[in-house]
């Protein structure tokens, strides 16, 4: 892999409350390579949108970033100061929310709304800072974009939206893109346009793709490798194909197991029993083991650090040697 875009070394996210103090993450590293697009993938609960969040500095008070660094193209940003993060975060770092809805300005025009982002993190005027969000808006497919600009966000649908919010995300023409679930609320053929659109643009750009996703079928199809985290930890990490054909954690097969296939005749997906355990109550050991069909002892009392089980391949599991693939 070429030197890293973004690295996550060690990351801890706590949330303080009147049970405790939460951890929502709890020691994740990652990096990702310019171009690359690396799919988080996990239960809901898992961790996938709270380390998106820290990346770009924007955790809920009183929630904290209690460990850890964050790196971007050599510069540690988790440390900046809220008006440099707010920089960074416009100019390098693009966002792709969800729910549209929350990051368009109901009572603004999507000129203004673009054309403001484009001004704050570029050096242009009134007039090329349009043509530009013009040229944006055509790029991800609103037709008759030069018209359209002036319209409200309700005059969109559901995928138009998230096109405008994809084009306000490479407004600055960011280095990194972060993708938080941006087809969850879209139907089944809107959101394979909107991961290609994500996929194509980024890739003629050079840009990294952080995608965050609950959906093993969109990382299959979208991602150069995944990260799949439960519990705030990291569980697998490698290539997208070694993950789905290999995988050596058991939470890992039982989310490849939950992927329709055309190639194996089944009467019923794979089921992973029981539920992500509550921050409060998170097990000893490997936090997975109480839903573990093949717990040993030892995960129920030694939490297993991530290590390689292949070339550029690495599982937190004490039976990760033995593991069987996922599909034959």
């Amino acid at each position: 892999m070429t030197t890293p875009l973004l690295s996550v070394r060690d990351l801890v996210v706590e949330f303080p409350s009147r049970r405790g103090t939460l951890r929502a993450l709890d020691g994740v590293s990652f990096d990702i390579a310019p171009g690359e697009v690396l799919g988080m993938v996990g239960e809901s609960g898992a961790g996938k949108s709270i380390t998106g969040a820290a990346i770009i500095g924007l955790i809920e008070p009183p929630g904290r970033i209690a460990g850890g660094e964050v790196w971007l193209d050599g510069t540690r940003i988790d440390t900046l100061a809220p008006e440099a993060m707010r920089r960074v975060r416009g100019k390098r770092i693009g966002m792709v929310f969800q729910d549209p809805l929350t990051s368009l300005n109901p009572l603004y025009t999507i000129a203004r709304q673009l054309t403001e982002t484009i001004r704050t993190h570029l050096d242009l005027s009134e007039k090329d800072a349009r043509l530009r969000a013009v040229a944006l808006l055509d790029r991800v497919g609103i037709p008759a974009a030069a018209r359209r600009i002036d319209d409200y966000p309700h005059h969109f649908s559901g995928g138009m939206r998230q096109r405008v919010v994809i084009a306000l995300a490479l407004a600055a023409e960011p280095e990194l893109v972060i993708a938080d679930e941006p087809t969850t609320a879209l139907d089944v053929s809107v959101q394979a346009q909107i991961i290609d659109l994500l996929k194509e643009i980024c890739a003629e750009r050079g840009a990294a793709v952080m995608l965050i996703t609950h959906d093993m079928g969109v990382i299959a199809e979208t991602a150069d490798r995944v990260a799949v985290l439960y519990a705030g930890r990291m569980a697998e990490l490698g290539p997208v194909r070694d993950v789905i054909l290999h995988a050596h954690h058991p939470y890992t097969r039982g989310l490849m197991g939950s992927i329709p296939t055309l190639d194996h005749a089944a009467d019923r997906l794979v089921q992973i029993p029981g539920a992500m355990p509550r921050l409060d109550a998170i097990p000893q050991g490997c936090a997975f083991n109480p839903r573990c069909t093949q717990a040993i002892a030892r995960c129920r009392v030694e939490r297993p650090a991530l290590r390689p089980v292949a070339p550029n391949h690495a599982a937190a599991c004490w039976l990760a040697d033995d593991a069987e693939p996922a599909h034959g």
